[in-house]
């Protein structure tokens, strides 16, 4: 079996993200139907379709339902729709002539991961608006993937410190207090300028320097907030990647997630002056960098991480009521807690 390369792999992981799922199913089957590839007669359920494309049932369901409206299928007395031609009968989707398309079948193409840092990334940014409850099947319909997988995502959420199980399996996350914010920072103040010491022989000079560039060309104030998380991203996420030490790293990791998401929570709220001070800070730690000097660069890291815990932590005492549409479906929050 020849396996994809990474070019063919990365351009079907593009093409499953570019449409819904329900669309990709609708669209394979009548294909199928069109060319009578499928054993007349061979039932069409929500559950064998899902099971066969990796789907929950609720795509599984739409796609059945569209068929059925262009007369491509039928019903019949028992559960589910039939390939018209035959009578009904039940059987292995893939030995009655379903053949997925290669897109739907490379191996790296995984939902779980797929969709992981877009839901920590909507969480993060609501805690500090209060507690959130997190519903697991609205995770699984808003996504399009079955409930399997939408656990693996809370789970995975829960192993990483950003959501907590109560007594009752309930999932929640939240609040992010003045208290708890304050104890990230320090932990990140203590913690990152010895990760990027341990990093900084693994650095490449030509990465710094791009990012060092992108820094320069923010532009000028109120810069999109997702270009200010990538700024963050850029310092303190990847030029620490290097560090060996992945204890350390997960350490670090654990109380970044929650702060470098602030750049959208507290967007409209931070001022000229407090975007020019972070830029500067950065630039300054840059700058020791690429002249060689770690011990100048690991102090002026944490400088920057010092200075910016008060003037963010004032947005956070003072955070206005929580704007409408930002959480998606799957976060409810709990009213009252804040």
């Amino acid at each position: 079996m020849t396996m994809p390369s990474e070019v063919e792999t990365e351009a079907a992981a593009a093409a499953v993200r570019s449409e819904p799922i329900y669309l990709t199913i609708y669209q394979v089957l009548r294909d199928h139907l069109e060319r009578r590839a499928l054993t007349p007669g061979l039932v069409l359920g929500q559950a064998n379709v899902a099971r066969a494309f990796n789907v929950s049932r609720i795509p599984a369901g739409i796609a059945l339902a569209r068929l059925l409206s262009e007369d491509l299928i039928q019903t019949f007395e028992g559960r589910g729709y039939i390939v018209p031609g035959g009578d009904p009968q039940r059987g292995d989707l893939f030995a009655a002539g379903l053949d997925l398309p290669h897109s739907l079948t490379v191996p790296v193409v995984n939902r779980r991961e797929q969709i992981y840092p877009e839901v920590e990334h909507a969480v993060a940014v609501c805690l500090a608006y209060g507690r959130f409850l997190l519903n697991e099947t609205a995770l699984a319909q808003h996504y399009d993937v079955s409930r399997t997988i939408a656990h693996e995502v809370l789970t995975q959420l829960e192993r990483s410190g950003v959501i907590e199980q109560d007594s009752n399996n309930r999932w929640y996350a939240g609040p992010l207090s003045a208290k708890v914010f304050r104890h990230h920072y320090d932990m990140r103040r203590l913690l990152e300028p010895e990760a990027l010491r341990q990093a900084y022989p693994f650095l490449q000079m030509e990465g710094l320097e791009e990012r060092r560039q992108r820094l320069k060309a923010l532009g000028p104030y109120p810069q999109a907030p997702e270009r200010l998380e990538q700024a963050e991203a850029d310092l303190h996420l990847d030029s620490l990647a290097p560090c060996p030490n992945t204890v350390l790293l997960a350490a670090v990791r654990r109380s970044q997630r929650v702060l470098i998401a602030t750049h959208s929570t507290f967007a409209k709220l931070r001022t000229e002056a407090e975007i020019s001070m972070m830029i500067s800070e950065h630039t300054r730690v840059y700058d020791a960098l690429l002249a060689g000097g770690i011990d100048e660069a690991c102090a002026a890291l944490a400088d920057h991480l010092r200075r910016a815990l008060d003037p963010n932590l004032k947005i956070l005492q003072h955070l206005p009521a929580m704007p409408a549409g930002l959480t998606p479906p799957y976060l409810i929050q709990v009213k009252g807690e804040r």
